[in-house]
Formats: C-alpha cells, structure tokens, sequence
C-alpha cells in the first residue's frame, strides 16, 4: 500500500492506542479507549476470516467495511497490511510456542524438531500468502511481522540444538535455513492443492536430510 492514509469521519478511535507494531525501548502506549478497543477488535476478527477466505491479499476496504468502520480507522490501528497479519497470527503463534515447549523433552529430538516444522506449514496453509509473507519478513526488519518471526525463530532454534547435541541432526543445520524451507514447502503445498500429501512427503525428505 502506497500513498497517503486515507481519511474518514470515524473520530472514534483519535486518541493514542496501543500499536501493533511499537518498538523495543519506546514508552508504552496508552491504553485504548473502550470504543476504539471494539473496533481494533472488530476489525482483527473480520481481518481472520478474510485472510481465511480470500488470502492474506484480502481487501482492506472490505476487511473496514464488514467490521462497521472507515478505512482511516483501520489504519489508524493498524499502518500496513503485515501489522493486521501481525495482530491476526498471535493465537496461532502462542500455539506454536507452546507446542515448542511441550515438544522440547520429546525422546526424539529429531522427530520432534520436524513435527513442530509440520505444525507451521499447517498454520500457514490456513491462510493463502502467509507463507510467502512469513518468508519475506525473515528478511525486512523493519515489517511488523518479525514480531510472529522472531519468536518462532527463536523457539525453533531450541529445539534444533537439541536435535544437534543428541548427533541425531548435523551441526550445519541452521534455524533460518530451516524456516525458510519450512515456508518453502507450505508455499509449494498451496500451489498444489490437489496434492494433500505433498506436504508431508517434503517434510519427510527434510527429515532424511537433517540427519
């Protein structure tokens, strides 16, 4: 999206609210009003279903308009496209975290690296363009998607370490290349959708290759 914000007459959300994509070491933002809180709400929770039923390339205008508000609202909320995908992914992100650590006394650590590998590329193929969007982030720093990035990069390099200590996976292995390869085969799994298992016979081949 390019250009100037557009502008609306919804004033409800003019004060301060809580950025999506607030930088480490700024003072905290302060707490929305309770109207402006609906509406950031609203507008995350038509955001969900359109990037389930459209892709993540969903319109915008439409996302304000389902939601009951003006565009300039949604961008005050939200400045981009990656700070909404930002605020949609964070249940499915604190499931992924969790499942890292459920994951990281597995007997197979391995296995156990590649499972939660798996458990990605489900999540991104519930949304047509996370993948690629995920991908691209590994490399814009300044795209609010990091904030979904760096938490699962940091997760998956536990459970990689782990693999690597056991001499199960080899020590040239990184977390990054593993990503990468992981939005790779989930990008390649929703071009194909007439091949349900294409996914897991590549994760199976990544499996062959780690060790």
């Amino acid at each position: 999206m390019a250009g100037a914000i557009p502008m609306d007459m919804d004033t409800s959300t003019a004060q301060p609210t809580a950025r999506a994509d607030a930088s480490p070491g700024q003072p905290p933002a302060r707490p929305m009003r309770a109207d402006a809180r609906r509406n950031h709400d609203r507008l995350v929770g038509e955001a969900r279903r359109s990037f389930a039923e459209h892709g993540t390339d969903a319109s915008l205008e439409d996302i304000a308009r389902r939601a009951g508000v003006g565009i300039g609202t949604l961008y005050r909320h939200f400045p981009n496209r990656d700070a909404l995908m930002n605020a949609v992914f964070q249940d499915a992100l604190g499931s992924l975290l969790d499942r890292s650590r459920e994951l990281a006394a597995a007997e197979a650590p391995c296995r156990a690296l590649v499972e939660w590998l798996g458990a990605i590329v489900t999540h991104a193929g519930e949304y047509r363009g996370l993948a690629h969007s995920l991908m691209s982030a590994s490399r814009d720093e300044s795209s609010a998607l990091v904030q979904c990035h760096l938490p699962l990069r940091e997760a998956g390099a536990g459970l990689l370490r782990r693999a690597q200590e056991s001499g199960s996976v080899r020590g040239d292995v990184s977390i990054d290349d593993l990503l990468q390869l992981t939005n790779a085969i989930a990008l390649a799994a929703e071009q194909s959708p007439d091949d349900p298992e294409l996914a897991d016979r590549l994760l199976r081949l990544t499996l062959r290759g780690l060790k």
